[in-house]
């Protein structure tokens, strides 16, 4: 009988902290999805997941001065759900080790 492969270890704190990274990225990315689809913004739903982004790429707004607003709020919440995930697995992988 093989071994299962377990992402980060047995640690259960690593799989809660990779899955809250990818939580958090998902809903920074289904914003930029919202947008650029030009979504309704007086829908519920719609007005939800743009709080829920902004409060959670609320620092890295205003990084960078493109002079188009697309690509602007693509590259400010791209570049957070980015480091999100690259920090969230990172933290998860060391938790591994422990």
């Amino acid at each position: 009988m093989t071994p299962r492969y377990r992402p980060y270890g047995a640690h259960p704190g690593g799989r809660v902290i990779a899955a809250v990274a990818d939580v958090m990225a998902s809903i920074i990315g289904l914003w930029i999805l919202l947008f650029l689809l030009d979504a309704n913004r007086s829908n519920s739903m719609v007005r939800f997941v743009h709080d829920a982004a902004t409060w959670l790429a609320g620092w890295a707004q205003g990084i960078f001065t493109f002079d188009q607003e697309w690509a602007r709020m693509v590259a400010d919440y791209g570049l957070a759900a980015v480091v999100y995930l690259i920090v969230g697995h990172a933290v998860a992988g060391r938790l591994r080790r422990y």
